[in-house]
């Protein structure tokens, strides 16, 4: 139809609605504000966990993560150890000494085992040297030539065995004055102890022993220290000579006058003396695996229980041989 001149055909606007939603008010913000929950919780929780941790772990924090990796790879402080707060892994984050290391998890039974092994070494140590003092009181006992020395001889229990002290008495020197010289009585002594010792099978450590009264020639000329030593070796040789096997000794030590028997009197007689340490199963494995200084009381247990565990079980430590008493 044609339109008039002069009038406007009317513009029709028809608005359709549409079904569902559109994307601004779709779940997308929920997304955002589960992302936003999750941060501010993680946020929190590190606050409090940084509130509650102490200055100086924090500084061990903030070393971790300045350089993780070379942590990881040298090791030390931030791997593992129970030096540090922050570890290289381990399962319980309740520990405040950091990740357990391999082998943490069975140290109540190690340590009831070596307990164990302590209560059995001590008991048989003390029998042991029970019956070598009783054998060595018997000795004397037996013989009329030992009879004047009996108030010079001194013995007692220790960790590492029963210690055979022959001390000086006034008038009744074992050796000659300022000599390695032995007396007559003082080597028979000496060969009796060889020979139940050598029967024991048996270590000793021989020390000898002098007062505080300097030898004559000065301390950069012959003193106390080379007279100790020397009478200590006279000693063992008298002791080899009763039938003591060479191999029985361990030690030979000149103490001069660093060890006194009477500390209150340096220039007491029984200062001067020589004592026989025979080693139970304990003090062989402190003197004889130790090198140059025993070892600890501790490190021989773990010693020993290497050396008794069957061969199918790791050894918790390494060990030097030994042979039981």
């Amino acid at each position: 139809m044609a339109i008039a001149p002069g009038k406007l055909q009317p513009i029709i606007i028809k608005r359709v609605k549409k079904g569902g939603h559109g994307g601004g008010h779709g779940a997308a913000w929920k997304i955002a504000y589960a992302d936003f929950v999750t941060a501010m919780m993680a946020f929190f929780l590190l606050m409090w966990l940084l509130g509650s941790t102490a200055q100086g772990d924090l500084k061990g924090i903030a070393d971790y993560f300045n350089s993780p990796l070379k942590v990881a790879l040298t090791g030390g402080s931030g791997s593992g150890d129970s030096s540090s707060i922050v570890k290289g892994g381990g399962s319980n984050l309740t520990r405040t000494n950091g990740a357990q290391k391999r082998g943490e998890q069975d140290a109540p039974t190690r340590t009831f085992n070596l307990q164990a092994l302590r209560s059995e070494v001590e008991s048989a140590d003390l029998a042991f040297m029970r019956d070598l003092q009783k054998r060595l009181e018997q000795t004397i006992d037996s013989s009329a030539k030992l009879q004047s020395v009996r108030r010079q001889l001194k013995m007692d229990a220790t960790p590492d065995g029963l210690r055979i002290q022959i001390v000086d008495e006034q008038g009744r020197p074992m050796f000659d004055a300022g000599s390695a010289h032995v007396k007559d009585y003082m080597r028979e002594l000496l060969h009796r102890i060889g020979q139940l010792v050598n029967e024991a099978d048996a270590r000793i450590v021989i020390s000898g022993h002098t007062d505080a009264s300097p030898y004559s020639g000065g301390e950069r000329g012959y003193s106390n220290w080379e007279l100790s030593a020397d009478r200590a070796n006279a000693s063992r040789r008298e002791l080899l000579a009763g039938g003591l096997r060479e191999d029985r000794v361990v030690r030979v030590l000149g103490l001069g006058s660093s060890v006194p028997f009477d500390a209150n009197d340096p220039l007491s007689p029984l200062n001067r003396r020589i004592t026989v340490l025979v080693l139970g199963e304990l003090g062989r494995e402190r003197w004889q695996s130790g090198g140059d200084t025993p070892v600890t009381e501790a490190r021989a247990l773990e010693n020993l229980m290497a050396r008794r565990a069957p061969a199918s079980e790791p050894a918790p430590s390494v060990s030097s041989p030994g042979v039981k008493p």
